[in-house]
């Protein structure tokens, strides 16, 4: 049966950044405790059934290439972990988006993912690459860029609480990355994410609070974003300011933590009745409906090319930082342009 007016949660987490994979069950105690105690705590009110967790809440890619994240932290999706949420969603018959895992594939051998679960009563629904890691410093690599790469890039599960897409923290800076998961369906688009300070939820650079609300209103959509909120010792080099927050499809914040590190739960109703009204019935501001795909000849040269690091076997912070200074050069020549 649709629940179609629920509770989510956004959830942030303060925990010592792990060396070893070994280390990883322990976060995940602690975020299963905190996803009984939301549910528990808060089923006087609108009952929680979706759950969201921060980028790196299992693991930070504390190493600066691929080849040390496989040593010491990577792990396979779907693996032990996976499966105790999994059992906690079955239990509470809710939804968990997971914090994400450094996660590595046979299919692509020496290759290191950052992706999130979207988990459900019946186990996992959906996994999601992070599209746009946050280069140079994410030695992990996009299915973009590996040749041959087939499953769907943006992924949405159609869920009895709505349709849900997830996309990892950078790939919001770029609308592109929300708005197909849109167009593929998404009406709660979930945000998992590692936004360290100053770029948080305070002025005069809250680009977090800013883009969360914009990704909101420009897709009519509702936005659950959960934040990481560890302390700069726990999580060094960076301070990471938590915020995390529910948005409306109007870019109207319902609910959002106070900014500063430690673990803290926030929620807010999500109504998906009345967003698929708004979406039916609106003729203004309806984007999607109005947007004009032709007149945006950006889209038809490639930028980053594809495939770029399909027969790379370690992909680290200088190489990244080579192709960076590649872009840039194409751009001050004007060859990114298309004629």
């Amino acid at each position: 049966m649709d629940t179609l007016r629920y509770s989510a949660a956004a959830c942030q987490v303060d925990l010592p950044n792990p060396q070893t994979r070994a280390e990883i069950g322990k976060k995940v105690t602690r975020m299963l405790a905190m996803t009984q105690q939301a549910v528990e705590g808060y089923s006087p009110f609108l009952p929680v059934k979706l759950l969201v967790f921060p980028e790196f809440a299992h693991a930070a890619p504390v190493y600066a290439s691929a080849a040390e994240l496989r040593r010491h932290l990577t792990v396979p999706i779907p693996n032990e972990h996976t499966e105790r949420y999994a059992a906690k969603a079955a239990e509470l018959d809710v939804y968990i988006q997971t914090g994400t895992f450094l996660e590595e594939d046979p299919a692509w051998p020496g290759k290191v993912f950052n992706s999130t679960c979207l988990i459900g009563p019946d186990g996992i629904l959906l996994k999601y690459r992070k599209v746009n890691p946050w280069i140079p410093f994410e030695a992990h690599v996009s299915p973009h860029d590996l040749e041959g790469y087939r499953d769907e890039m943006f992924p949405v599960a159609r869920t009895p609480i709505g349709n849900l897409g997830a996309a990892i923290c950078y790939d919001w800076l770029f609308p592109e990355a929300l708005r197909q998961l849109t167009a593929n369906g998404a009406e709660v688009l979930i945000r998992v994410s590692a936004y360290m300070d100053p770029w948080g939820a305070t002025a005069p650079m809250d680009w977090w609070t800013v883009v969360n609300r914009c990704r909101a209103l420009e897709n009519t959509a509702f936005v659950v974003a959960s934040n990481q909120a560890a302390s700069q010792h726990n999580y060094p080099p960076f301070s990471w300011p938590g915020g995390s927050m529910v948005v409306d499809f109007d870019g109207r914040i319902l609910a959002q933590a106070d900014p500063g590190p430690g673990d803290k739960i926030v929620v807010a109703p999500i109504d998906i009745a009345a967003l698929r009204h708004e979406r039916e019935v609106r003729s203004g501001h309806h984007m999607l409906a109005h947007l004009r795909t032709e007149a945006y000849p950006v889209y038809r040269r490639s930028c980053y090319p594809p495939g770029r690091w399909t027969g790379e076997d370690d992909l680290d912070f200088a190489k990244n930082g080579a192709l960076i200074d590649e872009a840039k050069q194409r751009q001050r020549d004007g060859t990114n342009l298309p004629h």
